[in-house]
């Protein structure tokens, strides 16, 4: 039993190639506007969604880089995409691995605080003991604040994980409880199928948005414009 609900998240398809991380960039093939003479119904959706994140990220980050908000919508779409292709009955969920949010959210902090403390050390330093810290407490502040910093792309990448394995578990085991009931209890299974269905949909852009907003935070307290 518990092989059989496990076996959703396992990526393994062969011995020398998984063919299941596949599903992570095959949507993105019919994405391009380069394929369609005029824009699409979905690429106007798209795009009305990548101008108002540029709105709200240009207004979370404190610097002035240009173009640093595209790299949060990119990260926010391919997220949000592998949230939702993930839903899709018998199709790979890749963003319910460690692998794959611990690939956008490591490098991202790493280059963020090399780039912080490369260009930007007294700032960086300061950044480690709030406003008013007694002198007492800066030590142990400065442990406090160094350990957070440390552990934020792991926070990142197992809350994005977690979230999206508790949904597919849940779904998984009722569908499996699912055939042997009656039809009254079968009726009662779907609708409540069908509201969790809704409910991870929410879940998939959430995740996608909460991850994106908070590397957005955290590169604006490591990343300062130069003065």
């Amino acid at each position: 039993m518990m092989n059989n609900l496990f076996s959703a998240f396992d990526p393994a398809t062969s011995n020398f190639l998984s063919l299941n991380w596949l599903s992570t960039f095959i949507i993105m093939m019919i994405i391009p506007m380069n394929y369609w003479m005029m824009p699409s119904r979905y690429m106007v959706f798209f795009n009305m969604i990548m101008y108002k994140l540029h709105s709200e990220f240009k207004m979370l980050l404190t610097n002035k880089i240009k173009g640093f908000t595209l790299v949060f919508i990119s990260l926010f779409m391919l997220i949000m995409i592998n949230n939702l292709y993930g839903l899709i009955p018998y199709v790979f969920t890749s963003s319910s691995h460690l692998v794959f949010s611990l690939t956008m959210a490591l490098p991202l902090w790493l280059s963020l605080m090399l780039f912080g403390w490369i260009n930007h050390m007294q700032m960086m330093f300061a950044h480690l003991i709030p406003t008013g810290t007694p002198p007492v407490l800066m030590p142990f502040m400065v442990m406090i604040e160094t350990i957070s910093n440390m552990i934020r792309p792991g926070s990142l990448a197992v809350r994005l994980t977690a979230n999206m394995i508790a949904g597919h578990l849940l779904m998984s085991l009722l569908g499996n409880n699912t055939m042997n009931s009656s039809s009254i209890v079968l009726m009662l299974m779907l609708m409540i199928q069908m509201m969790l269905m809704l409910f991870e949909t929410a879940v998939s852009i959430i995740q996608a948005y909460v991850f994106s907003v908070l590397s957005t935070l955290y590169s604006s307290e490591m990343v300062y414009e130069n003065t």
